[in-house]
């Protein structure tokens, strides 16, 4: 067998994960080794025999222990050896003992949720991975210590959220499961992950679906009957064509609505892309945002409002799915009454399921009708790829702010014109 090669920060860099946890040897340095999991995640450990054993010790995860302090971490190692000490065993005795309870699954999401997620991601995104926590791990896991759930557990919770009806949550599980357990294996709290090999439960089709004009009317008559937050939500997603979260979590200090030249500014930290996003206010997306209250935290009279939709004036509004589900009941009402008054039988109306990103997919295919040029729609939506490239792309940083004006008012008078409404007049407020 041929001597194992000096392991280099680049070399160690460079290696991908494989099909099976791999055990890379530092040829500068016997004993010491780099574990690489399936996962991608890699850590040192020290291999040697005492009183005859072979025996392991961790040294922890790189690139939080580099190349040049796992060496010397080893060579303390084997120097206790030659003495004829053990240095996992000294090792363990010397580190505090960790409480029983913080090995239970609900405190490490927690800690998992508060130093990795909430520290790496969206607020959005750290929203939604304590949603699925608290309502699909730990119910089910709340007595279980993490070292003793196996693939079987896993695959259980799966299936059990599958059959309730929620394939593509069963999707969102495995992804957060597999991520805490990567974190739990680079901070040595557990060997392996029981999400290895366990590929996504169902398969996610890219989506096409855009509603039609007698839908876009549906919704927004729809819309009108929910109250607020949910209803002018749900017209803005349409008017505005932005990401579900962005609308959602939109923050007064945001808008610039002073002067002919009304703005929506997306900060890089809530933009899904990370990057700034100019988005031009018409006359129809200013008379909702004026219609709006402005909800403060209730112990604090002098604090400013932050959120354009909060029920709590703490934290942005909730609850889609609910209100989804109502918003669907009153589109069916109205088709089904308007189809009873044309003679026809209401029981035989449907509307095609949809989801609140199909608005943002349905204003793009609406401003393409309209003749907006791709370049303009992408800039509408804030997308990095399309046809704008290169230096264009560096020195088009307020992103055609104009034609985007003008795709967004032509947009918003189609829609007014399918519901039958008038559109505002321009610089009304």
């Amino acid at each position: 067998m041929p001597a194992a090669k000096p392991l280099t920060v680049k070399s160690i860099e460079a290696i991908k994960a494989g099909s099976s946890r791999r055990e890379i040897p530092d040829g500068a340095l016997q004993g010491l080794y780099l574990i690489v999991q399936t996962t991608g995640v890699k850590s040192w450990a020290v291999r040697y025999r005492h009183a005859g054993k072979p025996r392991k010790m961790t040294l922890g995860g790189f690139p939080a222990i580099s190349l040049s302090d796992a060496r010397e971490e080893a060579r303390k190692a084997l120097r206790m050896v030659s003495e004829g000490r053990d240095p996992a065993t000294e090792k363990a005795e010397q580190e505090p003992k960790r409480p029983a309870h913080m090995d239970l699954m609900p405190a490490l999401l927690d800690e998992f949720v508060t130093r990795h997620v909430a520290v790496k991601n969206r607020p959005s995104y750290v929203r939604e991975s304590k949603r699925i926590v608290e309502k699909n791990l730990k119910p089910k896991w709340k007595q279980k210590l993490v070292k003793t759930v196996t693939k079987r557990d896993v695959l259980k919770l799966l299936d059990e959220i599958v059959d309730r009806g929620s394939p593509i949550m069963a999707n969102r599980v495995r992804a957060l499961l597999s991520k805490f357990f990567a974190w739990a294996m680079e901070r040595d709290i557990v060997d392996a992950s029981p999400v290895v090999s366990i590929k996504a439960p169902s398969e996610e089709k890219t989506r096409d679906r855009i509603l039609t004009d007698e839908e876009i009317r549906f919704l927004w008559l729809a819309a009108e009957k929910l109250a607020y937050p949910f209803g002018p939500v749900v017209k803005l997603l349409l008017l505005t064509a932005q990401r579900r979260t962005e609308v959602s979590d939109a923050l007064w200090d945001e808008l610039e609505l002073e002067g002919n030249n009304q703005l929506w500014v997306i900060s890089v930290d809530r933009a899904k892309n990370k990057k700034e996003h100019f988005v031009p206010l018409t006359a129809s997306a200013l008379e909702i945002i004026e219609g709006l209250p402005k909800i403060k935290p209730a112990e604090d009279e002098k604090a400013k409002p932050i959120y354009l939709f909060t029920t709590t004036g703490k934290t942005p509004v909730s609850g889609f799915s609910k209100a989804k589900t109502q918003l669907d009941g009153e589109m069916l009402a109205i088709a089904r009454k308007e189809a009873e008054e044309r003679g026809e039988d209401p029981e035989g109306i449907s509307i095609e399921p949809w989801t609140y990103h199909d608005l943002r997919r349905t204003a793009a295919s609406g401003m393409a009708r309209l003749s907006v040029p791709v370049h303009i729609v992408e800039a509408v939506l804030n997308h990095r790829s399309g046809s704008i490239k290169g230096v264009a792309a560096v020195y088009n940083r307020y992103d055609y702010a104009e034609e985007k004006r003008a795709a967004l008012t032509a947009w918003a008078d189609e829609v007014l014109r399918l519901v039958g409404r008038a559109a505002p007049e321009a610089g009304a407020f």
